[in-house]
């Protein structure tokens, strides 16, 4: 609303023949005068990832080995990544690390630190802390593994583990399935992925464990499918701490 009766003013003074400052009055100096440089709002340094700076806590008994790119993919246009290999007494697991993050595997440090090449990158920002939050997890998971709870709400709502199936064929040789029943005629039969175990402590109790995480999560979340929480009675499968604020019941 200002800005076109500022202009008009610094236009007058600009015609105007007086060429003492002196003149000008005190508090129209900070509306005419434009500065020329952009102002700086901060000049505090640019705060680090929390997450991607902590150094990897590897429990005694667990393997970490990083292995460098071959030499062969240099002169490609995409740049080869680092392979990180993780053993430990629950089994092996490797992950592929992006090339513009460094392993400092000094001892000094506490642990395998992470880094990035340029701090001033949003891409490599945002993959530093998801780059050590994996590492994380492949080494939690090798050493004492990860879990999932899987609790039957329900009327009937029971789960059972089996060594064969009618409607589905096995992946490979061993592998067993997650008999659900949860309302549906039909019977409702997964194939275990393989390095997940299933077990039943209770019937309407299923127990995953196995030592990548991601796998074990998301077979959890493929049995959820079948039967999401509702929010009117509460039936449905719930996953681990997992809870639903009830509704109040429709009244036509």
């Amino acid at each position: 609303m200002f800005a076109p009766a500022r202009r008009r003013c610094a236009q007058s003074i600009a015609n105007s023949t007086i060429r003492s400052s002196d003149s000008i009055p005190t508090f129209l100096l900070p509306a005419l005068s434009r500065p020329s440089a952009s102002r700086t709002f901060t000049t505090t340094a640019p705060c680090q990832s929390k997450i991607g700076s902590a150094p990897l806590s590897v429990p005694s008994g667990v393997t970490f080995r990083v292995i460098a790119p071959s030499a062969k993919g240099r002169g490609s246009r995409v740049q080869s990544m680092s392979t990180v290999e993780i053993k430990g007494p629950l089994g092996e697991l490797s992950m592929d690390v992006p090339h513009y993050i460094n392993i400092n595997q000094d001892a000094a440090l506490g642990g395998p630190t992470l880094t990035i090449q340029d701090s001033t990158d949003a891409k490599q920002k945002a993959m530093w802390g998801t780059t050590r939050a994996y590492l994380q997890n492949h080494i939690l998971g090798v050493s004492e593994g990860h879990s999932a709870i899987l609790r039957f709400v329900g009327v009937g709502f029971r789960a059972s583990v089996e060594n064969t199936a009618t409607t589905v064929e096995s992946e490979y040789p061993g592998q067993k399935f997650v008999n659900l029943k949860v309302g549906y005629s039909h019977p409702v039969e997964l194939g275990i992925p393989k390095g997940v175990t299933a077990s039943t402590p209770q019937p309407t109790r299923l127990l995953l464990e196995g030592p990548e995480k991601e796998v074990v999560m998301q077979f959890a979340a493929n049995i959820r499918m079948w039967r999401k929480p509702e929010p009117y009675k509460g039936k449905g499968i719930f996953v681990n701490g997992e809870t639903i604020k009830l509704k109040n019941k429709k009244i036509k």
